[in-house]
Parts: structure tokens; sequence; C-alpha cells
């Protein structure tokens, strides 16, 4: 069943977030209006070493005043491809450079309230070229083993959606190279 939109207008604009009222009308045949909080992509990035160890950032969110490990992640700017925004961000926030970037996975987090999709990446062959120069994301970035990431999640130290779908999909396309 599909629904069909029939006209938006904007709520509050900012660079950040775009809140709008959407005329929509429902496969019954009911036009409602409903909100949608349009969002700017997410590129992520999962760099992988030789030892089988993934490269994470130890943050603090402050919305939900919460510690845990997420992969290096960033909004995707105007003019810019995601791939590329995914190798921005991990050079920023962690001083490493990509090599080669393939797709790793693609979601949608909340497609029922945003438009926001999720382009998830991976590099084996990342090098360091000298420390973050994003100041503000985090002050501990570790090359964490693959083998511990259940046990991560399992003790809620890995709780962000991206990071969450991120490293899922690293280890399932580990267990099939």
């Amino acid at each position: 069943m599909r629904w069909t939109v029939h006209g938006e207008r904007p709520l509050y604009d900012t660079p950040w977030v775009r809140l709008r009222a959407l005329d929509v009308e429902q496969p019954d045949g009911t036009r409602t209006e409903y909100h949608a909080v349009r969002l700017r992509d997410l590129a992520v990035l999962a760099a992988v070493d030789g030892q089988r160890r993934v490269l994470m950032m130890w943050r603090h969110r402050f919305l939900t005043d919460t510690w845990a490990w997420e992969l290096p992640m960033g909004l995707v700017e105007d003019g810019e491809t995601p791939a590329r925004a995914a190798a921005r961000e991990l050079e920023e926030e962690t001083g490493w450079r990509p090599g080669s970037v393939r797709e790793l996975i693609y979601a949608e987090p909340a497609a029922g309230i945003t438009d926001t999709r999720h382009h998830v990446f991976r590099t084996d062959d990342a090098r360091l070229i000298g420390p973050p120069t994003e100041r503000n994301e985090s002050d501990r970035v570790e090359w964490i083993p693959l083998d511990g990431l259940a046990g991560l999640i399992a003790r809620r130290e890995i709780v962000s959606g991206a990071t969450l779908v991120g490293v899922m999909a690293l280890l399932l396309d580990l267990g099939t190279a």
C-alpha cells in the first residue's frame, strides 16, 4: 500500500534539521497532516587492520549523557559522495586515512519519521597520517578486537544505531570473506 504526498511545508529549518508538515493521503483515502524530520545523510567508516581489530572512538553523547564506543561518522556535505564523507570523517576524527573504501551496508534507521540514510563503508588499508584534526569528537581512539564486539554490545558499550549496524555488518562480512 502506498501513501500519496500532496504537499509539504516547512515548520522549522536549520542546517542540521528540517521539520516538515506533509499533506498525505493514506491508502484508505484518509487525508491528514504528517510530520517528518528531514536530515542530512550519514557516512560511517569501519577501518579494519591486519590483526582483526576495528578503529573506534570512545564518545560522550550529551543528549543522552552516555559514553560508548562508536565508529567514525559524520554528515554528508553538499556536493560530497557518502564514500568521500566517510573517508573525510575517519581522517578528521582519528588521524587515519583510508586507502580503498568499499560499501559495507546501507540503512534507513527510522524511515517512518525521517528521511536520513546511513551509508556504512569499510577500509582495510588505513594509514596513520597524524593526530585527529577534529578536537571535539573524542580524546580516546583505539583499535578494538573484532572478537570483543559482541561483549561491548551486550554491556551497552556500543549503543549508536549507526555503529551497531556497522559493526554487525562488519562481523557478517568477516564471516563470509
